[in-house]
């Protein structure tokens, strides 16, 4: 029995959604404090940096997902 490729990217992709926010929210109370102690100083140059970071981390998942999409249409029109 041959097995699809869009089977196995789904299943890992199903995978990876379902353990993600564990490992997420561990982070989100370190990033919070660091901004709220920010707040006394002068300055904002880590609350830029934590912005900058929180955008990239955003579109990753974009990246893959689309790239994922354009291989499976690669694949379905090669066929």
């Amino acid at each position: 029995m041959k097995i699809n490729h869009v089977y196995i990217i789904s299943a890992l992709l199903i995978l990876f959604i379902t353990l993600t926010p564990t490992i997420l929210e561990a982070q989100c109370a370190m990033c919070k404090a660091v901004l709220e102690n920010e707040l006394t100083t002068d300055g904002n140059r880590k609350s830029e940096g934590i912005n900058a970071g929180i955008i990239f981390l955003m579109g990753i998942p974009y990246i893959l997902i689309g790239s994922a999409i354009l291989y499976y249409l690669k694949l379905r029109k090669s066929n």
